[in-house]
């Protein structure tokens, strides 16, 4: 299932590209359904620069929720390459719970819009249900394709969330 994300940021396209390369572990004040983002390894190449960050979620999940719901389930890496020639984002969601089945990746494309930035979010979003420990072979379809449509009508707003604050972070320390 694709993940799409188009969001308008008023800052110029270095700025905006560099703060939520290097700045994201910064945003979580910004982020209601973020508790941590951290940083597990950075490696620069010249232009290039790959980064893994590990995403802790939940920041809005009731506490009876929370007692149906592992820590896995809230948390993931996030492997990128950040490529500061062409502002794009190359990433990999790894998912803490059901590895196997869940394939999550796209591309993050930072586009100048004169002073501003067109941040344009690109991915798939793949679940197999046959791999999901407990689900009848005969429902893994269904499973599968109800899951992502439900993952991605969340991915999607925390995804414009991030870029908004982004948003509130660079007007806060500008």
């Amino acid at each position: 299932m694709q993940i799409t994300a188009d969001t308008r940021i008023p800052f110029a396209r270095p700025l905006a590209f560099a703060a939520y390369r290097d700045k994201l572990a910064d945003l979580v004040p910004y982020l209601p359904n973020v508790r941590s983002i951290t940083v597990q390894s950075r490696e620069d190449r010249g232009d290039v620069v790959n980064l893994v960050n590990v995403w802790s979620g939940g920041g809005e999940i009731p506490a009876a929720a929370r007692a149906f719901i592992s820590e896995a389930m809230l948390n993931w890496d996030d492997l990128a390459t950040w490529n500061s020639t062409t502002f794009t984002c190359a990433w990999r969601i790894r998912t803490h719970a059901f590895t196997e089945a869940v394939q999550c990746h796209g591309t993050n494309s930072f586009l100048a819009d004169g002073d501003a930035t067109i941040l344009q979010i690109r991915g798939s979003l793949t679940i197999d249900g046959s791999k999901l420990v407990g689900v009848p072979r005969l429902l893994a379809g269904t499973v599968s394709r109800n899951v992502e449509d439900l993952l991605v009508k969340k991915i999607a707003p925390n995804l414009t969330q991030v870029s908004a604050g982004l948003q509130r972070y660079l007007e806060a320390t500008r």
